[in-house]
């Protein structure tokens, strides 16, 4: 009889552990703006909780994550989460194509989970010119004990926050903007919001003979950077939430909005070492250096550092060199996709090129010949209230792009997708300038990037075995990069330029995802405590999904 009390007692439990809900991880983030100078020019920049950067948030897979911000400005705001795929939820995403804005005065709680995605991510405000004066921070999401890494524990995790910063203050460079004139030359590069002085203490600390891992992200605005350890080789473990086949590199390019781990081991003699980030691809030349020091090191680092890699087709030919992982046991792009991604049927061919023109004098960015402009009300609502209609119009670009590059429309940019088709997106640069995407609410394969115009002969070339899944792809100048993709996530989701002056001036658009069977097993409702603006306010509900 004791035994099976026992035996009932322990069947309860287990239940009781299945049914639990996954942890949550809570936060109260207060965003004000705050005077530092990382340049020696005193600027105004967005502080997160009084921090430049923002607090990193270390959380788990399957993790609630639930962010109450608290907006101190005298502007609206909005935070995006880089990378973190929102699964079945777009109302999370923090960009003006999904979300109202937090206004002055106000707070607005984010709840969201972190699914299936361990990796490297940030994040960031999304709206205006705001990144430019901060308010990114880095996010990661660790794997649970029962998911195996293909790679130890490393004896300390650090977050590395790269990206090319001005000494303008934000209103300032969006006024230019708005005026029809470019950002310019930024003023240097920073290092998780230092350029590196004679001085500096260390960023961070090693213990001889040990492994890290750093997570090195670029937050910037426009610039790619390459990334180095002084007199250290960087074994490359993962990129965007998925772990790749492990190799050593000098040197790694890091385009914008890109995330890469890496595994450093103090193998070399005890003292300072420099980790350096430089400009890549552009005609100014910066770099911003940081000392990291084996512990109780007081020699000096070498004030050699190495040089960057000149050329794109250095480049080019790093990324043929980065594998998907296939062994791993874990960062794969679950549920969606496939890991026989080369054998599905394409079902459709997008090819968007960019363009840049002066609209009534002012520059604008388009893609496929429409610059997108924001509308009062945020697409997803528009969409989920059913007034499409007053707000914005479906598919105003086709699948190609138009013969006159110069003849551009003004207007909200929104694709529609069929729910659960795999595409092929050719993404087309025709210009002398580097360009990144990035893609909300999903990971997609890379297979293919080169020089010229793409042709559909060029899919023999494709890696159709291990391209790694990712989030952000850079595009190299006068050429194209192709990614494919199962758009499985229903929602809004917004597919951009990571050049942050091309995305402000109209070169982005959304992807409706839309579910037929309107189902909670596709999309989440909307929360009841979504924030309404413009037309949507005082509405009727919609039924709610069932």
């Amino acid at each position: 009889m004791t035994r099976f009390l026992l035996l009932l007692s322990l069947v309860a439990s287990l239940s009781a552990v299945a049914l639990a809900e996954d942890p949550y991880l809570f936060f109260t983030w207060n965003v004000t703006y705050g005077t530092i100078a990382p340049l020696g020019v005193p600027q105004k920049v967005i502080l997160i909780n009084g921090q430049f950067p923002g607090p990193n948030i270390n959380s788990t897979t399957n993790n609630n994550i639930v962010i109450n911000v608290f907006n101190f400005l005298d502007e609206p705001f909005l935070l995006s989460w880089n990378g973190i795929q929102q699964r079945k939820n777009s109302w999370q995403d923090g960009v003006a194509g999904t979300n109202c804005p937090i206004l002055p005065g106000n707070n607005y709680t984010y709840h969201f989970q972190v699914k299936d995605q361990i990796g490297s991510y940030y994040y960031y405000p999304s709206l205006g010119m705001h990144k430019a004066a901060g308010g990114f921070g880095g996010l990661r999401v660790n794997s649970r004990l029962l998911i195996p890494v293909p790679f130890d524990p490393p004896a300390d995790d650090y977050t590395v926050l790269i990206g090319d910063w001005y000494t303008k203050d934000h209103a300032i460079l969006a006024k230019l903007l708005d005026n029809g004139r470019s950002l310019g030359r930024p003023s240097s590069v920073l290092i998780n919001g230092n350029p590196g002085k004679p001085g500096d203490a260390p960023l961070f600390t090693m213990e001889p003979g040990k492994t890290y891992r750093y997570r090195i992200c670029n937050v910037g605005l426009k610039t790619s950077l390459n990334f180095r350890f002084q007199g250290h080789a960087m074994k490359l473990v993962e990129m965007d939430g998925s772990h790749t086949v492990q190799a050593l590199y000098d040197s790694l390019d890091i385009h914008v909005g890109q995330c890469f781990s890496v595994l450093v081991t103090a193998d070399q003699t005890p003292g300072d070492y420099f980790i350096a980030a430089s400009t890549r691809f552009s005609r100014y030349h910066y770099t911003a250096t940081a000392v990291i020091r084996y512990a109780g090191s007081n020699t000096p680092p070498n004030p050699i550092i190495p040089a960057p890699p000149k050329g794109w087709a250095w480049s080019l030919n790093q990324w043929r060199s980065f594998r998907w992982n296939l062994t791993a046991s874990a960062a794969r792009p679950n549920p969606q996709g496939s890991y026989h991604y080369g054998s599905i049927n394409i079902t459709r061919t997008i090819k968007l090129s960019s363009s840049t023109t002066r609209v009534h004098g002012k520059l604008r960015y388009a893609l496929n010949g429409v610059s997108h402009v924001d509308p009062q009300v945020p697409l997803k609502l528009a969409e989920y209230f059913g007034i499409t209609d007053e707000v914005f119009k479906y598919n105003l670009i086709s699948d190609d792009p138009p013969l006159d590059a110069n003849a551009v429309t003004l207007a909200p940019n929104v694709l529609s997708a069929e729910f659960r088709t795999f595409i092929e997106i050719i993404l087309e640069n025709p210009e002398r300038s580097m360009q990144s995407y990035h893609l909300d609410g999903y990971s997609f394969f890379s297979v293919g990037m080169g020089p010229g115009k793409w042709q559909p002969e060029m899919r023999k070339k494709y890696n159709l075995l291990d391209g790694v899944s990712r989030h952000t792809i850079q595009v190299y100048p006068r050429s194209w990069s192709a990614i494919m993709l199962t758009f499985d996530n229903a929602g809004m989701w917004n597919l951009r330029s990571e050049i942050w002056e091309r995305s402000y001036l109209g070169q982005q658009l959304y992807v409706s995802v839309v579910s037929p069977a309107r189902s909670l097993r596709d999309e989440y409702n909307m929360p009841n405590t979504t924030l309404l603006c413009g037309s949507v306010v005082g509405r009727p509900l919609p039924p709610p999904y069932t």
